[in-house]
């Protein structure tokens, strides 16, 4: 087992060692389980997200055993850069990788929790959450900020943003960070990170306007551009949806 503890661990690595071994025994489950696992520890009064990854398939097994950074790894490595910026995210604590001499197994990634209010999902389910259009505008400005430092979070969707509101002075967190880029990015790279965070025209019209404003840029271009590749997004999503419906009605 492979093992790395950030150097400002809030809890002792004796303790995270422990709750590894014994994840599936203990702690309580957080979120639904699709492919990875999340489990909640509290180690001396800190409440620790442990995520478990999907050992993946063979030929990955083989990538990450030699060629590739895990995801667990991922994750840690790009939690300390975000850190580094200022740019939040839940506190990196270590990361776990379980090998053979020639596949790689299991990862976990820990890190402490972060109790939140909402996530940017809660905006697209209630348009009329309260300070709903403030705090979509303080979210733009969180995701033009993220632009400036050349960060690409390549999973920038509605679940992997949690939102602390503060009394109007909005926090915002990104989680499930193991798929990013970091480089100067055009204007339309960063326009198209926003086209997997709703379906719905008017918050893309309030996030463009924040937008436009932000990098100095003509709003109705902006509205264009945003609605376009949103458009195109929702279009290879079912698209992709309906091929796989096809595939598993043959398959059974």
């Amino acid at each position: 087992m492979k093992v790395i503890f950030s150097e400002t661990s809030p809890v002792e690595k004796k303790n995270v060692k422990h709750i590894i071994n014994n994840f599936k025994t203990e702690g309580e489950a957080f979120g639904e389980a699709a492919r990875n696992v999340i489990r909640l520890f509290t180690i001396n009064g800190t409440l620790v997200n442990v995520k478990s990854f999907k050992i993946p398939n063979l030929i990955n097994q083989i990538a990450y055993r030699f060629f590739r950074k895990s995801k667990a790894q991922r994750s840690f490595e790009y939690a300390q850069h975000l850190e580094k910026l200022n740019i939040g995210t839940p506190k990196p604590i270590a990361y776990f990788e379980e090998s053979t001499f020639l596949l790689f197994k299991s990862s976990y990634y820990v890190s402490e929790h972060l109790d939140c209010d909402l996530t940017y999902r809660e905006l697209t389910k209630d348009l009329n959450f309260p300070n709903h259009e403030e705090i979509l505008r303080a979210f733009t400005r969180f995701t033009y900020q993220l632009h400036e430092h050349k960060v690409l979070f390549l999973d920038h969707s509605p679940g992997n943003t949690l939102i602390k509101l503060n009394n109007g002075n909005y926090q915002f967190y990104l989680v499930d960070l193991n798929r990013m880029n970091f480089k100067s990015l055009s204007l339309e790279e960063r326009i198209k990170n926003f086209a997997r965070l709703t379906i719905h025209k008017e918050m893309v019209e309030v996030m463009s306007d924040e937008y436009a404003k932000c990098i100095g840029e003509n709003k109705n271009k902006i509205f264009e551009m945003m609605w376009s590749n949103t458009q195109k997004f929702q279009e290879k999503f079912y698209r992709k949806r309906r091929l796989k419906k096809k595939f598993k009605f043959w398959k059974k």
